[in-house]
């Protein structure tokens, strides 16, 4: 990870490599396109999600339900329109949480060393003995379903991983020369941390955000098949494929298109994050 500021005819060229890297473009476009469906979905959908229609049940794909109807007559185009909303949002919060509260520790424990770094990544190992999924499961049975809840949950799995990735970059960057010469010049630790040592990891935090960001649309999903996550009549991909484990015989496509949705953006996000790993590291690019 380079330790010097980016200049701007690196950023120029940076971001012409960016367009000629496959995975980022792919990565990119299929984000793009899932985002786009969230938020139309917001104004517009095919059919309303909570209307109940009886004639229209377990109807298959037609020019008329594009992705059939579910056994309460419910588009399935639009539910998944919908779903994308609502696990972009639960995803997004939660790697938010994360990010806003790992990244400061992550840097505070770099800084100070000694029993303070000790003590946080003691912390962090005990928060990762326990699956991310699995203590998701406990925290929001404990508290209740909900999305408020799965958010809570994801995040706090998601502190300790920033956490370790921002310390990381910070302790790779103390010992070098512009950080000493800050030092000598009277800068305190925060503000060195301020204005050298969160410019210079920005760009891996960006592309572990990406990856979080894939891992907390699985982890909804998850809960949400376990009818732990948002709860009904907001339809979601995985209580979409919840209610469609008991008709994979009788109407399959109740199944392949959540599963698709989910694999599909799940792909995206992580095309976008190797992407940009490719583009923002300084080795990966005196290669190419």
């Amino acid at each position: 990870m380079s330790a010097e500021p980016i200049t701007a005819p690196e950023e120029e060229s940076i971001l012409r490599l960016a367009f000629r890297n496959r995975s980022f473009v792919i990565g990119l476009v299929i984000t793009a396109l899932i985002a786009a469906m969230a938020l139309v979905s917001f104004f517009w959908t095919p059919y309303d999600v909570t209307d109940l229609v009886v004639a229209n049940r377990m109807k298959p794909p037609s020019s008329e339900f594009l992705f059939g109807t579910d056994h309460f007559g419910r588009d399935i185009l639009s539910m998944i329109m919908v779903g994308a909303r609502n696990s972009i949002a639960v995803a997004f919060v939660a790697v938010g949480i994360g990010m806003a509260l790992g990244i400061p520790l992550g840097c505070w424990a770099a800084a100070r060393g000694g029993w303070v770094d000790e003590t946080l990544m003691r912390f962090n190992d005990l928060v990762f003995a326990f699956p991310a999924l699995l203590s998701a499961v406990m925290i929001t049975a404990i508290f209740g379903p909900g999305a408020v809840n799965a958010i809570i949950a994801i995040g706090i799995f998601n502190i300790p991983v920033f956490a370790r990735v921002a310390r990381a970059g910070a302790l790779a960057l103390w010992p070098r020369e512009f950080i000493l010469a800050a030092r000598a010049s009277g800068k305190g630790k925060t503000l060195i941390t301020i204005e050298h040592i969160l410019p210079n990891i920005v760009s891996m935090l960006l592309v572990q955000g990406t990856i979080q960001f894939a891992l907390g649309i699985l982890a909804e999903a998850g809960l949400s098949y376990l009818g732990l996550g948002a709860q009904p009549p907001m339809p979601t991909w995985g209580r979409m494929l919840f209610d469609a484990q008991t008709r994979m015989m009788v109407a399959p496509y109740l199944a392949l298109f959540p599963g698709m949705a989910i694999v599909i953006t799940v792909l995206g996000l992580n095309l976008l994050g190797d992407g940009l790993r490719d583009v923002l590291d300084p080795k990966l690019r005196r290669e190419r």
